[in-house]
């Protein structure tokens, strides 16, 4: 059964991103595409996921502007769809680095971060990083929420 948003909720920002993305299954598609998979199968492959469940986030994905669908025909094959991340799919890559950062924090492996975050026209290493207006960077526990101008209520 699927809930829909408050009316206080569906102010908040981070309410409204994980309607969409709150689910495991959604964030590691995303994932998935920005290690360059597109196609059913191969998500389907690298994910284990059940074809209805993939089916299902996969278009859920594509009607909130995330992923796109594109025809592409193999040699002698019937034309199919790839998924393939658009600009708003592309703004995810700090949610999927901080929680990254996260996990290595707080769920450690042992084994050390398994991507890392670069330019990719580059290959420079990058990092996550709150920044004042003036641009001194600010530790993440000094970091707070204060109301903004879209609350209601805080």
């Amino acid at each position: 059964m699927t809930r829909s948003l408050t009316a206080v909720d569906s102010r908040c920002s981070i309410a409204r991103g994980l309607e969409i993305l709150g689910q495991k299954w959604t964030l590691l598609i995303v994932r998935e595409a920005f290690k360059g998979r597109t196609r059913f199968a191969e998500f389907r492959e690298r994910l284990g996921i059940a074809p209805d469940v993939l089916a299902d986030r996969l278009n859920a994905l594509v009607e909130n502007g995330i992923l796109e669908r594109r025809a592409y025909r193999e040699a002698g094959e019937r034309e199919r769809e790839e998924y393939v991340l658009t600009d708003a799919g592309r703004d995810l890559a700090p949610v999927l680095v901080a929680i990254r950062d996260w996990g290595d924090e707080h769920r450690p492996t042992g084994f050390g971060p398994a991507a890392l975050p670069v330019e990719a026209a580059t290959g420079a290493s990058v990092r996550m990083a709150f920044l004042t207006d003036d641009g001194r960077e600010v530790q993440a526990r000094d970091v707070g929420l204060v109301r903004g101008p879209g609350a209601e209520r805080f």
